[in-house]
């Protein structure tokens, strides 16, 4: 498809590899999109994947009915779908407005911010709010990951000398919750990636300047409201493609992370 020319309305023309030439020669929205799609990968996926688990470590270690009402304090968000009118209230730009309204009577600003339609904070908040929302299905792999943990690999390693909980969590906590980060991995990379219904409802569609655009809201212009689905493909596929590399590259780190050592080695053996 991402070689054709389709509009839905008629049949589909083959057009080569021009799709492509028109996606990193002529289009500056996908340039724009491409750059803050890498953006909030970079900020927001290494940053929610590790606040994911510290906060699924730290619950982990309370009795079980307070871990159990926080587990659900910190994925709701994730299950609110009316979070982005929270948002909207906070962000608004008039002096109505939650943040705005309290600047202006702490003497902070003479006059209301437009926090969601100024590119110069669009970014900014767009992360604060993915940050807020990171808890997803990560969060619950990191936290059946620790209740699965064999105990007496702890107790082993209190005896060979691990003496603090940071050598206990990088000794025997981590390598045996693998599995569970590279699914929290694999969560977060899509997730990443795929960063464009939170931007859509906190900017509008399209934002201010295309401040907000992503790959994901490109790929939705083109092919839903352009019917211009042959480009839309194109788009698709290369994002595909940067997704795949991501976690092949995250797999590979993880594959070798534990095998490297002689004394891991010869302790597996």
């Amino acid at each position: 498809m991402s070689l054709t020319d389709f509009n839905m309305f008629s049949w589909p023309r083959f057009v080569g590899l021009s799709n492509y030439f028109r996606m990193f020669l002529d289009d500056d929205v996908f340039t724009i999109a491409l750059r803050n799609t890498i953006i909030l990968t970079v900020v927001t996926g290494p940053t929610g994947f590790l606040m994911s688990f510290i906060f699924a470590w730290g619950i982990n270690e309370l009795r079980p009915r307070f871990r159990s009402m926080l587990t659900l304090a910190f994925y709701a968000p994730t299950l609110a779908g009316s979070v982005y009118f929270i948002w909207k209230f906070i962000f608004a730009g008039d002096s109505y407005g939650l943040l705005n309204s309290w600047l202006l009577r702490l003497g902070f600003t003479s006059e209301a911010i437009a926090w969601l339609t100024d590119p110069k904070y669009n970014m900014t908040i767009l992360i604060i709010l993915i940050l807020w929302m990171s808890a997803g299905a990560g969060f619950l792999a990191f936290i059946a990951g620790l209740q699965s943990l064999d105990s007496e690999l702890f107790e082993a390693g209190a005896i060979d000398g691990i003496r603090n909980r940071f050598q206990e969590l990088w000794f025997i906590t981590l390598p045996q919750m693998k599995p569970q980060i590279l699914l929290a991995s694999v969560f977060t990379i899509a997730g990443a990636f795929s960063i464009g219904a939170q931007s859509s409802a906190l900017l509008g569609f399209p934002s201010t300047d295309n401040s907000g655009q992503t790959l994901l809201l490109h790929i939705l212009d083109y092919g839903w409201l352009r019917r211009e689905f042959g480009y839309a493909s194109a788009v698709q596929l290369f994002l595909l493609v940067i997704m795949l590399v991501t976690f092949y590259t995250i797999s590979k780190l993880l594959a070798k992370w534990g095998t490297s050592d002689p004394k891991n080695k010869a302790a597996d053996e």
